[in-house]
């Protein structure tokens, strides 16, 4: 019997996931057969998504609120629309957009000419606003550089004995393991702060 699945998914821990849920479910679609993933968009290696697949069979429909929860690099999505929809033979339905909704049987070649056009433009912008979304990342960070805005995490301060102990080890009476053990950093600390 075919089965109609969810997939959701938002980009960080923060972000609420609840919009697309409530979207699923107003579809129809049971709570088990909805997939969540947390996690960028820039590709399709995410657990829930591949737990997902593995269950797709010919007839079922796949579900998903809008072309960027699905995924942001525009070959990808390209790629993964025909692994669906052809080789595994099942229906696609985007929510935003009615006309990415694969159920219609008996479609004409417009019709599916018109779908396969529209997943293209968006599957392009998707991509396009990922990679605005960097250039304005970048762009920030830089800028608070620029401002002498320390960014990371603050160094870490040396313990009462670390001048002692790196005489040690400059006397090679101990290893930068054993150094790094003594003051209860790791390893690569050490030899940064010795450096």
């Amino acid at each position: 019997m075919a089965r109609t699945y969810g997939y959701v998914r938002v980009s960080t821990r923060e972000q609420n996931e609840s919009r697309q849920l409530i979207a699923m479910r107003d579809f129809g679609v049971q709570d088990d057969d909805i997939f969540l993933d947390r996690q960028s968009g820039k590709d399709f290696d995410r657990p829930s998504y591949k737990r997902l697949l593995r269950k797709l069979k010919p007839g079922d429909t796949l579900v998903t609120k809008s072309i960027d929860r699905l995924g942001r690099d525009y070959g990808e999505i390209l790629e993964q629309w025909r692994v669906i929809t052809k080789e595994r033979q099942v229906a696609v339905v985007v929510l935003d957009i009615p006309l990415l909704d694969t159920r219609q049987k008996g479609r004409d070649l417009t019709g599916t000419f018109i779908a396969d056009l529209v997943l293209q433009i968006l599957s392009y912008v998707a991509q396009t606003e990922r990679e605005f979304i960097r250039q304005r990342q970048a762009e920030g960070i830089a800028a608070a550089k620029e401002r002498g805005v320390r960014l990371g995490r603050p160094p870490m301060e040396r313990p009462a004995l670390f001048r002692e102990i790196r005489e040690a080890w400059e006397r090679r009476d101990i290893s930068a393991r054993e150094a790094a053990r003594r003051l209860n950093v790791n390893h690569k600390t050490f030899l940064e702060w010795v450096g």
